[in-house]
C-alpha cells in the first residue's frame, strides 16, 4: 500500500472522528442543569432571559450563553473580617448624637430577586449593598446617644437601618433583596474610653441619686412651705380687711365731719385746728380772748386745781 493511499485511508477515518468528537462536544454543552435556590440568565445574541425552573435545561450551541446565580441567603460581615473576626476599624468605628465613639458590627443578610439585574446592572452589586449599608449605618448611629447604640437602643436602630438600606436598594435597582441586618456587637473603641464610659455610667448614677435626694427634700419641705404660704395670704387677707375697714371709717368720719363743715363753716374750722394743735402738742394750753364780752376760756378747760376738767 502506497504511502497516498495510507494518508486517503487514515483521512477517511480522522475526518469522522473529529466530527463525532466536536458534535459531541456540542452537544455537551448544549445542556444545562438549574439547582434548587439557582437560577440562570441565558443570553441570546445579547438579550437576557431569566429562566428559574430547576432541571435539565437545552441551549443552542455557539448562539446561548448560560450564567447561573445563587439565589440563596448570602450575607456581608461589616467591620470584622468573617473568617477571621478580626475588627476592620475603618468599618466599625462610628459618631454619636452626643459625640462619643463607639465600634458597632453588623452582619447584612440579602439574595438575589432578579439575576438579569443582578449580573448586568452593576459589576458588583454585593459590594454596592455593602456601601449602601455603610452609610445607612453612619447615618443612624449619628442620631442616637452612646447609650442607645450600646444597650437600650439595638432593635429600633437595627430597624431604622433595615427601612434605609431597603429604600436606598430599591432606588438603585441592582437585583438584590435584603433580607436582614444584624447588630453583631457594639462596645467603646478602646480600654481608655470604656473606662471613660464606666466613669460617665458612674456620674449619671450619682446624678440621679442627687435628683431623687433633692425630690425627696423637696416632697419633705413643700407641705411645710405651703403651709406657710397659707398663713401669709391669711395674714395678708386680714390686714387687707382691717385697712379697707379702717379706710371705710375714715371716709365715714370724713363724710360726717363734712356735713357739720357745710353747715358751720367756721366753727368746724377752729375745732378742726384746735383738735389738731392738741395732737400735735398735747401739753398746750389753749387761751381763747373774746375782747368783747371780756371772757377768757382756757382749752382743755382746767379745774382750780390744775388738773384738767373733762366733760
Amino acid at each position: 500500500m502506497t504511502q497516498q493511499q495510507m494518508y486517503s485511508l487514515l483521512k477517511k477515518a480522522v475526518i469522522p472522528a473529529v466530527i463525532i468528537i466536536v458534535g459531541i462536544i456540542i452537544l455537551s454543552n448544549s445542556f444545562y442543569t438549574i439547582r434548587e435556590q439557582e437560577q440562570a440568565v441565558v443570553t441570546t445574541f445579547g438579550t437576557p432571559q431569566a429562566v428559574a425552573e430547576p432541571g435539565l435545561h437545552f441551549k443552542i450551541p455557539l448562539v446561548q450563553e448560560v450564567r447561573k446565580v445563587n439565589t440563596t441567603i448570602q450575607g456581608i460581615a461589616i467591620g470584622y473580617d468573617a473568617t477571621s473576626l478580626r475588627t476592620i476599624e475603618d468599618e466599625s468605628l462610628m459618631i454619636t448624637s452626643d459625640f462619643n465613639f463607639v465600634n458597632v458590627d453588623f452582619f447584612v443578610e440579602y439574595k438575589v430577586v432578579d439575576p438579569i439585574k443582578a449580573l448586568y446592572a452593576s459589576d458588583e452589586p454585593a459590594f454596592i449593598l455593602k456601601n449602601i449599608a455603610l452609610s445607612c449605618i453612619r447615618s443612624t448611629i449619628g442620631l442616637y446617644d452612646v447609650d442607645s447604640v450600646i444597650t437600650t437602643g439595638k432593635n429600633e436602630i437595627q430597624s431604622v437601618i433595615r427601612d434605609s438600606i431597603t429604600q436606598r436598594l430599591e432606588a438603585h435597582n441592582i437585583g438584590l433583596q435584603l433580607v436582614n441586618i444584624t447588630i453583631q456587637d457594639a462596645e467603646p473603641p478602646t480600654e481608655a474610653v470604656l473606662e471613660a464610659f464606666k466613669a460617665v455610667e458612674t456620674a449619671k448614677q450619682g446624678k440621679e441619686t442627687a435628683i431623687n435626694n433633692a425630690q425627696k427634700y423637696r416632697n419633705e419641705q413643700l407641705p411645710a412651705a405651703e403651709a406657710k404660704i397659707d398663713r401669709i395670704i391669711k395674714t395678708a387677707e386680714a390686714q387687707r380687711q382691717a385697712r379697707i375697714n379702717e379706710a371705710n371709717g375714715q371716709a365715714a368720719r370724713f363724710d360726717a365731719l363734712y356735713k357739720e363743715y357745710i353747715k358751720y363753716p367756721l366753727i368746724t374750722k377752729q375745732r378742726m385746728f384746735f383738735e389738731a394743735m392738741q395732737d400735735i402738742l398735747p401739753d398746750l394750753t389753749v387761751i381763747i380772748d373774746d375782747s368783747e364780752t371780756g371772757v377768757q376760756k382756757i382749752l382743755p378747760l382746767e379745774s382750780f386745781t390744775g388738773e384738767t376738767v373733762t366733760e
